[in-house]
């Protein structure tokens, strides 16, 4: 089967080869893959910004059709329409991590898409643990979409506890910025976003989506614009979600005291802040990192109730073949969420 593969740990090395099919083997389950999201952390291991174990098949966020069921496999069948926690590939089921459904912290962890094999082929292999049945009123193309959602999720609902009538400022307007800004919505929140001319696309999907201002960084005065929405208090929350050094700056300016400050994006490089804001301004700072069990639970079943709708968010659909085009897409901010899907 053809498959994307990170060959080699230098930064690209990336290819479309053949390789293997696989088989399911005790305890495991084969995938026939519908959709796989191309996500940021692609990008970041397509440039080795992100530990990794080449050679190695790409892509985490999937789902498909289970076609083969390895020996004693009692949690799902063949025939089931599933996706998968990615960050719980392998996992050590000892340590203190494990013990309390934080896999992605395990200590002898490897992860679907870059410690094994992904989702960026026709079949991919995974353990029967980290599978979840997609609820009925999923599509497959939404269903892709339920990884990068929980990280979402957790961010939002789990660890910053938005309380109505907050106001919330997101930083960034990938995917997983409007699913922050979806979610703080519907938590009642008043949700301000903001990113920079490259992303102009993406903010009027936001303000679609629910975003009740976006402010363009690079043409207005963000700190300005966010001081007369705020009484010149500044936001109760903000998530910084684009990982670009500036925007971790500008977070920490405008939250107000005694505030909240989430980072979420990667910055794939060490970088300076000044911490003492947060000492003076008795900011509460904190990141989140994927996701829990108890998140796959709650995700599913806030799909399930149709409380958002993440298909605006797929901006195009591609073949593996041109996987390429996906990358530079996603890189160059064209795209929001590119799904690949194997050829037939």
């Amino acid at each position: 089967m053809k498959a994307v593969v990170k060959t080699r740990p230098e930064p690209g090395n990336v290819e479309l080869i053949d390789v293997p099919e696989p088989q399911a083997g005790p305890g495991h389950v084969v995938i026939e893959v519908h959709n796989a999201g191309v996500c940021g952390t692609d990008i970041h291991i397509y440039k080795s910004e992100y530990v990794i174990k080449p050679p190695v098949i790409l892509g985490h966020e999937l789902c498909g059709t289970i076609v083969e069921v390895g020996p004693g496999v009692t949690r799902c069948a063949v025939g089931d329409r599933v996706t998968v926690n990615p960050s719980a590939g392998q996992l050590c089921g000892n340590c203190r991590y494990c013990r309390i459904g934080a896999p992605f912290f395990c200590i002898d962890r490897s992860a679907v898409g870059s410690g094994m094999n992904g989702g960026f082929a026709k079949y991919c292999r995974v353990r029967q643990e980290i599978v979840f049945r997609l609820p009925e009123n999923l599509d497959f193309e939404t269903g892709a979409l339920c990884e990068p959602f929980a990280c979402a999720l957790q961010a939002v609902v789990e660890l910053t506890l938005i309380e109505p009538g907050e106001i919330v400022v997101v930083s960034g307007p990938g995917p997983i910025g409007i699913m922050c800004a979806m979610l703080a919505k519907s938590r009642g929140a008043r949700v301000v976003l903001l990113g920079t001319s490259g992303d102009a696309d993406r903010m009027a999907v936001a303000k679609r989506l629910g975003a009740d201002n976006v402010v363009n960084v690079e043409t207005d005065d963000p700190r300005r614009a966010i001081q007369d929405l705020t009484q010149g208090y500044g936001p109760d929350v903000v998530f910084e979600c684009s990982g670009a050094p500036a925007s971790a700056e500008l977070c920490l300016d405008i939250v107000r005291k005694m505030g909240r400050y989430t980072q979420v994006g990667l910055f794939g490089k060490p970088l300076q802040m000044d911490l003492d804001k947060v000492v003076v301004k008795q900011i509460h700072l904190q990141g989140s990192m994927c996701h829990t069990w108890q998140t796959w639970e709650r995700t599913l079943r806030f799909l399930e109730q149709d409380l958002v709708d993440l298909r605006p968010l797929i901006t195009n659909r591609l073949p593996l073949s041109r996987w390429e085009e996906a990358f530079e897409g996603v890189i160059a901010r064209k795209e929001l969420k590119v799904l690949l899907h194997p050829e037939e």
